[in-house]
């Protein structure tokens, strides 16, 4: 997706830094994972790089870790070390909020190669000093067959979508995960659940 095709659901960017239940970037844990980071990485386009690769990289996905616990809080995806893409990209939307760097929820639909099977996938979509565009990135994290990469000059995301296979990029940039996401997450006891019940479309 180009960027000139993403659409902010609030023209306001300061609500793009708000915290919330989810993105609750002023909880101590996740302040504590800022201030390392920050140390190291003062830049922010530096900083932003290192906390998509600390999410991306030391949170392992629940799936491929087989993980039953569900966590949908910033700080909970943190400190347990544990999500699905929606609470990996809501924990690294936190780290860049805590350092004022405007950071949105985003969604693709995916889908199996017969279209069957859709799927949402969560992204975060983020806009440094200087950048007149967004920018998706994808902090799901890899396995074998998926690269994703931080970058600001052209996508590299987990996966790029098949319109032949019914897949689709949501264009809207939420200031908040989409209630069907966060409804999904809340509600699940645990990951089996969660898994029969993840939204299949916005």
């Amino acid at each position: 997706m180009e960027p000139r095709d993403l659409i902010q659901q609030n023209p306001d960017i300061s609500a793009y830094l708000a915290t919330s239940e989810a993105v609750d970037h002023d909880h101590p844990v996740v302040r504590a994972v800022v201030a390392r980071l920050a140390d190291d990485h003062p830049d922010a386009y530096a900083y932003a790089e290192a906390a998509y690769r600390y999410v991306r990289d030391t949170v392992p996905h629940s799936a491929d870790a087989d993980d039953p616990r569900v966590t949908w809080r910033a700080s909970d995806v943190l400190e347990r070390r544990t999500g699905i893409c929606y609470a990996k990209s809501i924990a690294y939307a936190a780290l860049l909020r805590a350092r004022g760097i405007p950071a949105a929820l985003c969604y693709q639909r995916l889908a199996d190669d017969d279209g069957s099977n859709p799927v949402i996938h969560g992204l975060v979509a983020v806009l440094l000093p200087g950048e007149r565009d967004w920018a998706r990135q994808d902090v799901r994290g890899n396995k074998p067959g998926v690269d994703a990469r931080f970058s600001l000059k052209g996508e590299r995301l987990a996966w790029t979508v098949r319109p032949e296979c019914n897949e689709v990029d949501y264009p809207v940039l939420y200031t908040e995960p989409h209630a069907a996401v966060l409804d999904a997450l809340r509600a699940a006891p645990d990951r089996p659940h969660l898994w029969r019940t993840l939204p299949t479309e916005l």
